[in-house]
C-alpha cells in the first residue's frame, strides 16, 4: 500500500493527521539534516498506523517535504 506523506520538519510538536485514506501529514521536531526528520516521520507514521517502523519504506521524496511511503503488508 502506498501512502502520500507531507512532512513538516523542525516543528514545535510531534503529531500525525490523516488527510485521506492514503494521505497523512506529519509534524516532527527533528531538523531536515542527514535524514533525521525522515526517520522521525516514519516512526511517527508507523505508530499512528499501529505498524513497526521496519514495515515502512521511503519510496520517493528523501529530500522533499512531499513523500511516498510504502506500507508492507504482513
Amino acid at each position: 500500500m502506498l501512502i502520500k506523506l507531507k512532512v513538516h520538519a523542525d516543528s514545535r510538536e510531534r503529531r500525525v493527521e490523516r488527510r485521506a485514506a492514503d494521505s497523512y501529514e506529519v509534524w516532527v521536531k527533528a531538523r531536515p539534516r542527514e535524514g533525521a526528520a525522515n526517520r522521525e516521520a516514519l516512526a511517527a507514521l508507523a505508530a499512528a498506523l499501529g505498524a513497526r517502523s521496519g514495515d515502512l519504506r521511503l519510496v520517493k521524496g528523501a529530500t522533499s517535504p512531499a513523500k511516498i511511503v510504502e506500507l508492507r503488508e504482513r
